[in-house]
């Protein structure tokens, strides 16, 4: 499981109260915020401009990538060539 530091679960912690109080307002927008998980993101992203501990982001619309062991081997093998 993701590691997180003390002071990223801390900002965490004020950005859902505020959400909570419906007082989190987004940042360009400045709309209020209304979603657990929007809260939630601000709070990780205000802890990682500070330099807390906090892991990387998943790319938005990238697939999972896949690796196999037998695809490097298809690759290698000589095709036959049929008569």
């Amino acid at each position: 499981m993701a590691k997180y530091s003390k002071k990223a679960g801390d900002k965490v912690e004020r950005a859902m109260h505020e959400e909570k109080a419906g007082t989190l307002k987004s940042g360009r927008s400045g709309k209020k915020v209304t979603s657990r998980k929007q809260a939630i993101a601000i709070g990780l992203s205000e802890a990682r401009k500070e330099g807390a501990k906090v892991p990387a982001k998943k790319s938005a619309g990238a697939p999972a990538k896949k690796t196999s062991g037998r695809t490097a081997a298809k690759k290698s093998s000589p095709k036959k060539s049929s008569k």
